[in-house]
């Protein structure tokens, strides 16, 4: 029998979770919850979208507040309190809002687990696949942070790094795309109370026109799931790019241990060829952010950049696409708390 789920917010993210779990035999979607009060829009949004296409089998809406196509049907929700939600005959929540809810509160809803699709510090766990995901306990976490869409694909290649060759420092750049919080053509600063940002001067300048430096939580988020991974031992910024999907991490490290290019090489071949999920993939082909759109992978090392200088700095580039790929890992994260609360 599959598992119901809520999802709470059909924003980018959100979206991409609804489109991936209609193929899913191990759930299903069987309630939106949405702030937009306008469910044609909610539905033309859902069927129609300009980075990853038009689905073919289209919602429509059906008895004034579900939505359905030919495989599923979704009772859609205008509540702007998750915890004014009739949750029975729910399994799970995925909170794909943003909203930092008390963490107390989430405690009390009567479902099996709710899981945020951002970093939250105190989330009862914070999951990225592929470094902590073992560390899972049902009966202890009900409420799991997914990370966030750099994080996940940062902190697995910097756990390989770090089990085989110890991290002495480094630096990160991520290159990521616009959001919608942006502003198209200049206008006034920009806040985002999801992003605890009272007032951002440079997001208020136009996102298509720019390329915009600002600082990231990056590291910050990988310090949720590991400790050591923390802004004292990696420095970073971003750069806020005019693309719509696939962002990128230029990444240089300081180790302990003396290594070469090939060895680091090889390191991320053996961790591809002995996976679990689809995380890791070694790159080497001439490609460019568009070529790993929709891509489920979430740390894809492009080899063609991968390099050591005096044996004791590593330098790599990698990609992610970080609203299809992120959401994968989200719905993975699930199924894999699913599983092991099924078995125990």
């Amino acid at each position: 029998m599959k598992e119901k789920i809520l999802l709470n917010g059909v924003g980018r993210i959100g979206k991409a979770i609804l489109r991936q779990s209609l193929s899913d035999s191990n759930f299903e979607i069987v309630a939106i919850n949405e702030i937009n009060p306008y469910i044609k829009n909610i539905v033309y949004s859902i069927n129609h979208d300009s980075t990853y296409g038009n689905i073919e089998d289209r919602f429509v809406i059906d008895n004034e507040n579900f939505i359905k196509n030919s495989k599923t049907k979704i009772k859609i929700l205008n509540h702007q309190n998750i915890f004014d939600i009739d949750l029975k005959d729910i399994d799970y929540i995925i909170d794909a809002s943003g909203i930092k809810h008390d963490i107390k509160s989430l405690e009390k809803l009567d479902v099996k687990a709710i899981f945020l699709t951002h970093a939250n510090e105190n989330a009862h766990k914070n999951i990225i696949l592929g470094v902590n995901e073992q560390e899972l306990n049902t009966n202890k976490h009900k409420v799991i942070s997914t990370s966030s869409c750099n994080a996940s694909a940062l902190l697995p290649a910097l756990k390989i790094i770090d089990e085989s060759k110890k991290i002495i420092c480094g630096d990160i750049s991520t290159i990521h795309p616009l959001l919608n919080h942006q502003r198209v053509l200049d206008g006034s600063f920009v806040g985002s109370a999801t992003r605890d940002v009272d007032y951002n001067f440079e997001f208020g300048r136009s996102a298509t026109q720019n390329i915009i430096p600002n600082n990231t939580t990056t590291i910050k988020a990988c310090s949720f799931v590991n400790p050591k991974i923390n802004q004292e031992l990696i420095s970073s910024n971003s750069l806020r790019v005019p693309t719509d999907t696939v962002g990128a991490i230029n990444v240089c490290l300081f180790i302990e241990k003396k290594t070469s290019k090939e060895e680091i090489i090889k390191l991320f071949e053996e961790f591809e060829k002995n996976q679990n999920y689809p995380i890791v993939l070694n790159n080497y082909d001439p490609l460019v952010s568009s070529d790993f759109k929709k891509q489920a992978y979430t740390t894809i090392i492009d080899h063609r950049y991968t390099d050591v200088k005096k044996e004791k700095m590593i330098k790599f580039l990698l990609w992610y696409d970080n609203e299809w790929g992120y959401a994968s890992k989200t719905i993975e994260i699930l199924k894999y708390y699913a599983q092991k609360k099924a078995r125990f």
